[in-house]
């Protein structure tokens, strides 16, 4: 929380008069309290999925200083103070796209990974299929936060991406999207970066 803030800082004031998550883990309750902020949709108590070694993972990596890949640039707006790395909007993806018939964020994930490396942290908050070019090319992430929202194939993937080992933070529905996955990132950064106590 910002104290120089006055709308955040009354905001979290509201929220947390209005439910009480203290009995969580201190990264899955920052995080959830920022997506809770960012949508205004208490539903997230029960539809995220918070790992705490995964985002203590997450955290470690952030303050290393190790390169964040966005699916699309919806998601990258969404960050700040953090360089993004994001491939959605070069004209490259597009043809990639196109030729290898995968979607935008697919072809975005699978031009990042060569700048990004192993050990990034991966955000996907728009694109189902951004998650299985991730699982499918074996990127080695230090945490992926993978909420993509819609109703064609987004439950899925988040399904997918649990059950495949890798470090995560997912959410069980069809719901989530760019300020879902902007908001998780938030919250680990500011912890990482010790604006915000973890505890």
């Amino acid at each position: 929380m910002n104290p120089d803030d006055p709308v955040e800082t009354s905001s979290f004031r509201i929220l947390r008069s209005r439910i009480d998550l203290s009995a969580l883990p201190p990264l899955s309750r920052a995080v959830l309290e920022r997506v809770i902020l960012a949508t205004a949709d208490f539903d997230y108590v029960t539809d995220l999925v918070c790992d705490e070694l995964a985002l203590a993972a997450g955290v470690a990596a952030l303050r290393r200083g190790v390169r964040v890949v966005a699916d699309t640039a919806t998601v990258a707006a969404g960050v700040t103070g953090y360089p993004v790395i994001c491939k959605s909007g070069d004209s490259l993806s597009a043809r990639l796209a196109r030729t290898a018939h995968i979607t935008l964020g697919a072809a975005a994930v699978r031009l990042a990974f060569s700048e990004a490396g192993p050990g990034a942290v991966w955000l996907v908050g728009s694109e189902p299929e951004a998650i299985f070019e991730i699982m499918n090319r074996e990127v080695e992430p230090a945490l992926v936060i993978g909420v993509p929202v819609g109703f064609a194939g987004a439950a899925e993937a988040k399904d997918a991406l649990r059950d495949s080992g890798l470090p995560c933070l997912t959410n069980v529905s069809e719901k989530g999207g760019p300020p879902v996955a902007a908001a998780a990132f938030t919250a680990l950064w500011k912890i990482a970066s010790r604006e915000e106590p973890s505890g």
